[in-house]
């Protein structure tokens, strides 16, 4: 489709900004000239000795973003936690934007500051914003400045440059340096979800600055159930003695909403808005979800009620390859924005929508966008399905989401991630860990389940979300190593790096919290549906083997699903509480153990029961000109991770309720705890 239709309206945006010149307390001094702090996490794990490759050329040249700590990181630290606590005189007295500034944010003496350190070193500022610096220059001046060695490493196939420990700076400029990224060249990008069945960005080159078409179509094959068991695969072996039924064509709005509790209270949303984050933009993402939502009795969209920001350009476009893997594959990433903007409106149909494009899936673009949602304050609730393994993220940028995270709360901002897409990590990672950054504390990690509904559409059962495949024999008479090797499920486990929030002690069980030594971080929070065989039906145009490109749904999931899903819900409890939810976690723990959620469990009808679906898929992912595959997918086996009585690290304290969305209209003010 063509036809652009004037109620998504889009915004551009605006150049790099000069620094806020409000008044600010002087920068610390230093103690002696040779005094220095260290920045934690700026040398990474995989630079070791065993992988070094001697040091770089003296003027081989270096680019690095300085970020800018504000004014009074422990004062909005505590100012933070104050506004978000429900037993806190404070909770939810938040900031305006401008008041967040003045009291927190970074100062002119500040920036000269770090300006001149940058200069005595010889490096030079080539980019400025109010959150961080861009300077440039080479090895030599680099390895000055922040007190290090840079050496080429192995890692992989590939070699990088990082420094040899980690970087510090001096005394004197060490208040107002938050983070700085760029001496560890490795390439850090983000990955979108969406379970099992995705379509993926095409192969070959784009231009970076351009964004491709529509990406490569995919269909599913029937035969398919209309809910849980309604089409037993009669024909097809037993398995855990009896025959499984067909996987569902697919969830839309009403079975959602009905699932969650939403119909029955009534609420849509109204007066809240929901921002998604996502790299690039889809060019037929206006088309796509207004034909989606007639199609599916979903509330048209109203003037203005989604709002695209787009930045200046495009990069890194292409799809990786072993020539560039730093490319990301911006087709792929239009499957993810179609379903994030058409969950949320499919659960909270009167919320509006804004969505902001990252320049590419680099971690420093992914966090530009997140800072334009606080900087402009475009939503209380904003919605991210990407993520990366911890061990693969950079440890030098979490006080850089840490500080937009504290700076959103304290506008009464809530952020919420999607947990990952392959479980515990092993499988994927050779490694058991979570996903960042989700596993932030000030991050709200949304897991996954896997949901079945009754013919009336009502709340049936969950389990969590994970599964394990096996494949139907040539003869047709029995699955192949039954129950098969895991293939996908909600991500879950305990963080090697994140200690634990005080909101998690009472609720998260020591097993779990101390896995690792010490008591750290857990994931996830809250969960909603994500598998994609009782997945969602997605609308989008793609591009099919005929040349045609077209409207068409498919079924699909992952806790890219399930984060949108919870931050539809979020919004739908915010309109009862008529104010902000901000950071949900101490509201979302201060419930737990009570009506509020689904307590969520792998075995919903008892111990002996398991339960499975019949898939059919097209060889070739549109159509059965090569012919069907047929398997089955156990459900409620998610790696090594578990849904249990109680929380756990598949679905975290369950799933929510019509009782979780209404009890947010009696929560302006502290509440006893329900523990």
């Amino acid at each position: 489709m063509t036809r652009r239709h004037r109620l998504l309206a889009a915004a551009v945006a605006a150049p790099l900004i000069a620094l806020s010149l409000a008044t600010a307390a002087p920068v610390q001094a230093a103690s002696s000239p040779d005094s220095r702090r260290v920045l934690p996490g700026t040398h990474p794990a995989w630079a070791q000795p065993s992988a070094d490759q001697g040091p770089v050329q003296s003027a081989a040249p270096v680019s690095v973003r300085i970020y800018l700590a504000g004014r009074d990181q422990a004062g909005l630290e505590a100012f933070a936690r104050a506004v978000s606590d429900p037993h806190s005189d404070q909770y939810r007295q938040y900031l305006t934007p401008e008041e967040l500034k003045e009291r927190f944010g970074t100062s002119p003496e500040q920036v000269a500051a770090v300006r001149g350190w940058l200069a005595s070193t010889g490096l030079t500022v080539t980019g400025e914003t109010e959150h961080y610096l861009v300077a440039s220059g080479t090895a030599e001046q680099a390895q000055q400045a922040f007190g290090v060695q840079l050496h080429s490493f192995r890692r992989g196939a590939e070699t990088y440059q990082a420094p040899d420990a980690d970087a510090s700076v001096p005394s004197d400029v060490a208040g107002a340096v938050l983070a700085v990224y760029g001496l560890n060249t490795a390439p850090h990008q983000v990955h979108h979800g969406g379970g099992e069945g995705r379509p993926g960005a095409a192969a070959g080159p784009a231009r970076r600055d351009t964004l491709p078409g529509p990406a490569s179509a995919f269909v599913n094959s029937g035969p398919f159930s209309d809910y849980y068991g309604s089409n037993p695969a009669t024909g097809t072996p037993p398995a855990y003695g009896q025959v499984q039924p067909y996987a569902l064509h697919g969830y839309d709005g009403a079975h959602l909403r009905s699932a969650y509790g939403a119909a029955a209270t009534g609420l849509t949303g109204e007066g809240v808005t929901v921002a998604i984050i996502d790299a690039y933009d889809s060019p037929t993402l206006g088309d796509d979800v207004t034909t989606y939502a007639a199609a599916h009795g979903d509330a048209p969209y109203g003037k203005d009620q989604l709002l695209r920001y787009d930045p200046l350009m495009w990069t890194h476009t292409q799809a990786p390859s072993d020539a560039d893997p730093t490319g990301c594959g911006a087709q792929g990433w239009y499957g993810e924005q179609t379903l994030d903007v058409e969950a949320v409106h499919a659960v909270a149909p009167s919320a509006a929508i804004r969505y902001v494009g990252a320049t590419s899936c680099q971690d420093p673009d992914m966090i530009d966008a997140l800072q334009r949602v606080v900087d402009a304050h475009l939503a209380d609730i904003v919605s991210n399905s990407w993520g990366e393994a911890e061990s693969d993220s950079d440890p030098a940028l979490d006080p850089v989401y840490g500080q937009i995270f504290r700076s959103g709360a304290a506008q009464g901002i809530g952020f919420y991630f999607s947990s990952g897409d392959d479980g515990d990590d092993e499988a994927a990672t050779g490694k058991k860990q979570t996903d960042m950054p989700a596993s932030l504390d000030w991050a709200t990690a949304v897991g996954g389940t896997s949901l079945g509904l009754d013919r009336d559409a009502a709340y049936s059962f969950e389990t969590g979300w994970g599964t394990h495949k096996a494949a139907l024999a040539a003869d047709g008479q029995s699955w192949v190593n039954f129950p098969g090797p895991f293939t996908s499920g909600a991500g879950g486990g305990t963080s090697a790096r994140v200690p634990q929030p005080a909101y998690q002690r009472k609720v998260v069980p020591t097993s779990l919290s101390g896995a690792n030594g010490g008591r750290n971080r857990v994931v996830p929070d809250i969960a909603a549906v994500a598998d994609p065989n009782t997945g969602f039906l997605v609308g989008q145009t793609q591009t099919f083997p005929d040349g045609t490109v077209r409207y068409s749904e498919y079924r699909i999931g992952g806790t890219s699903l399930a984060a949108p899903v919870i931050a539809g819900l979020q919004a739908l409890a915010q309109q009862a509480a008529g104010c902000a939810l901000g950071f949900a976690n101490p509201a979302i723990y201060d419930r737990f153990g009570s009506s509020s959620y689904h307590d969520v469990t792998d075995h919903p009808f008892g111990p002996d029961v398991e339960l499975a679906e019949v898939r059919v898929d097209f060889v070739n992912g549109v159509n059965a000109a090569d012919g069907t595959a047929t398997s089955i997918r156990s459900l409620g086996k998610d790696s090594s991770l578990h849904a249990v009585p109680g929380y756990d690290d598949v679905t975290g304290v369950g799933t929510p309720t019509a009782d979780y969305l209404t009890s947010y209209a009696d929560d302006h003010r502290a509440r006893p705890r329900q523990h």
